[in-house]
């Protein structure tokens, strides 16, 4: 997967869709240090506790209810789509350590960014391109997570 997500990278593709879901804004433990070693919330070992805290794990700029960038924004609302509302989201414009943390940790260079499972996803564009090719659905279903267009298509199919 990681070689798709880089080739979508470079291709680049982006939304910016309105809206809400989600849950609240959480931190990272600990206090003080860098984004290299020790346990401030840059370190490798802050930032792989909350990749790997929820199945469904997003660094934003922001919140989901009120997200601060147009690609935080659209993550949110593909999330949204799929009716996941259960997922951690982290705003990294609090904590510039887990900013340049997480980068590190993913070695994107970009935020938004989006982990399954503990496994990195990419960023909105990638996000965006999963949605829109079905992939997301199934790795969705992965996590045991149903997603809401599933039971769209099965009520417009009924008309």
């Amino acid at each position: 997967m990681r070689a798709a997500v880089r080739a979508a990278w470079r291709i680049g593709t982006g939304a910016a869709l309105r809206g809400r879901a989600g849950r609240p804004l959480s931190q990272a433990a600990g206090d003080g240090g860098g984004a290299e070693g020790g346990g401030g919330s840059g370190s490798r070992e802050a930032v792989e506790r909350l990749v790997r805290e929820h199945p469904v794990v997003v660094f934003m700029k922001g919140s989901p209810e009120q997200p601060l960038c147009g690609f935080s924004n659209a993550v949110v609302q593909i999330l949204r789509l799929h009716g996941v509302e259960d997922y951690r989201a982290h705003d990294v414009l609090q904590d510039p350590d887990l900013r340049q943390g997480i980068k590190n940790y993913s070695n994107w260079p970009t935020i938004p960014q989006v982990y399954l499972n503990g496994e990195f996803v990419g960023g909105c564009d990638i996000l965006l391109q999963m949605h829109q090719n079905g992939d997301l659905v199934e790795e969705l279903k992965k996590l045991g997570i149903r997603s809401a267009l599933l039971d769209a298509e099965k009520d417009q199919e009924k008309k």
